[in-house]
């Protein structure tokens, strides 16, 4: 039973995710591939033994492997899912059948298949992120900060606001008469009020409560230096359904769409930087399974909070996976930009015992990769 419960908690959810984010990528590659004249033999998701297949009416086998962990497109002529040149297949076609292959395309029809992967993966994002806000809107900030509903989301333990007789869920209403409308509002008026006995308005199962409650004096940190506050030791609502929301036209809600990928994409490049030049943790780095982790807490919210934030976690996801396939790394599509770049400039590409040794890095290094950051996520599981 417990088995049972973990797949469907995490295991199901990872799969779904993943999936989804696979599939666009490698559409990505399929379809630009079919507009550049490419045969495509083959579209999978998954590696390994088929489970299941069908042909379409062009030639390519479209199947679902044993593996979920990741999908090709198999372009004719390709020795394997990784694009390799297979040369005595080439050397036994005819014309006709060689000109639909992969290679025997001019550079620039290659690397818009190749970059249409990483391209496809950003678009998703980009239509998650703007259906997202044309249908709750535009978070409304005041002074830098989103105005949230002052409800309460946990109480902690031996504060002010328990021995007042908090709950999480209340929904503060007012504070001596005043009324409150935000919990940016209601923290301002308790931290003004150390040890000053306060009536605090707040519904509660649809019913208005009054609570009796003194804030404690607290010294914290401020921008000049330490400063003395009240507070109650409550927390605001994570929950996005809780912020103040602007609605949004189409137009804005996809500039609100690209504007979201770019700061994943920027705050990646920050944080690449910052592990190239010492400023961050490598432990940072997760694997299969923080994300399926992520997947399996989000999945759980759905009752509650609906599919949303699953949704959200697939474009975050598919962001990565877009700037991971992008690294100059032989293997990945990045390192085949590289290859292609180098003979636009040379005029004719590298020889095949070059890139075979440069795939063969390309794959240590993404294995390697791999291997350290499922070692970070055994690592904070088991406290290593």
């Amino acid at each position: 039973m417990d088995f049972l419960m973990t797949v469907v908690t995490y295991v199901l959810p990872f799969l779904i995710v993943l999936s989804i984010v696979v599939f666009v990528h490698e559409y990505g590659h399929f379809i630009v591939g079919r507009w550049c004249g490419i045969k495509v033999d083959a579209f999978s998701l998954g590696f390994g033994p088929e489970l299941c297949a069908f042909d379409d009416s062009k030639g390519t086998r479209w199947r679902i492997a044993a593996i979920p962990l990741g999908g090709y497109v198999k372009f004719h002529g390709d020795a394997n899912a990784a694009s390799g040149v297979d040369p005595s297949s080439l050397r036994g076609m005819s014309e006709a059948e060689r000109s639909v292959t992969f290679f025997a395309q001019p550079v620039w029809k290659r690397a818009a298949t190749v970059f249409a992967g990483p391209l496809f993966n950003f678009l998703l994002a980009i239509v998650i992120f703007a259906g997202i806000y044309a249908y709750f809107g535009q978070p409304v900030l005041v002074d830098g900060q989103v105005v949230v509903t002052p409800r309460i989301s946990a109480v902690q333990p031996g504060g002010a606001g328990a021995a007042a007789g908090f709950r999480a869920g209340d929904v503060v209403k007012s504070v001596d008469g005043e009324p409150i409308e935000s919990f940016s509002k209601f923290q301002r008026v308790i931290a003004a009020s150390a040890d000053k006995q306060l009536h605090i308005e707040v519904l509660r199962d649809k019913q208005d409560t009054v609570l009796t409650a003194t804030p404690t004096l607290t010294e914290i940190e401020g921008a000049n230096g330490k400063v003395k506050v009240g507070r109650l030791g409550l927390n605001s609502s994570a929950d996005f359904r809780d912020m103040l929301m602007r609605p949004c036209t189409p137009v804005e809600a996809v500039g609100l769409g690209l504007r979201e990928t770019w700061n994943i994409v920027k705050q990646t490049g920050h944080f690449v930087g910052g592990l190239l030049s010492g400023r961050e943790n490598a432990n940072q780095l997760s694997g299969p399974i923080g994300i399926a982790e992520a997947s399996g807490q989000m999945a759980q919210q759905i009752p509650t909070l609906g599919v949303w934030p699953l949704v959200n976690l697939i474009a975050l996801l598919s962001v990565s996976i877009g700037l991971l396939n992008l690294m100059p790394v032989p293997l990945l599509d990045g390192g085949h930009l590289l290859f292609f770049a180098i003979e636009a400039f040379r005029g004719r590409a590298l020889n095949e015992r070059v890139q075979e040794y440069a795939f063969r890095i390309g794959l240590a290094m993404v294995c390697s990769l791999m291997l350290f950051a499922t070692y970070n996520d055994l690592a904070r599981h088991l406290h290593l």
